[in-house]
């Protein structure tokens, strides 16, 4: 679970006033690993905007699902934006190597 890294940060508004918010999320296995079955613990996630369900997508509460469960090959990001008012702090939480 350690070789998956999340940066969030904040992006321009939509134009609604709503904060908006980038997310990558990046594999960075040293041993070459693909991971997939990345699942996030996000509580009651949620989003003004629109997100691909492939990219990510609430499973359930605290559960979020990561490029549909399949590889994130090594070295390779993933990411999304989402608004809402405050930011989600998302957090591995199970992982298939």
């Amino acid at each position: 679970m350690s070789d998956i890294v999340i940066n969030q940060g904040p992006t321009d508004p939509l134009p609604s006033g709503i904060p908006t918010y980038t997310v990558e999320i990046m594999n960075v296995c040293t041993t070459g690993c693909d991971i997939s079955g990345i699942h996030l613990s996000c509580g009651w996630f949620s989003s003004a905007r629109l997100i691909n369900p492939r990219v990510f997508r609430r499973l359930h509460y605290d559960d979020c699902l990561v490029n549909n469960g399949k590889p994130l090959v090594n070295g390779h990001t993933i990411s999304f934006q989402y608004a809402n008012t405050f930011p989600y702090q998302l957090a591995v939480s199970s992982v298939i190597c």
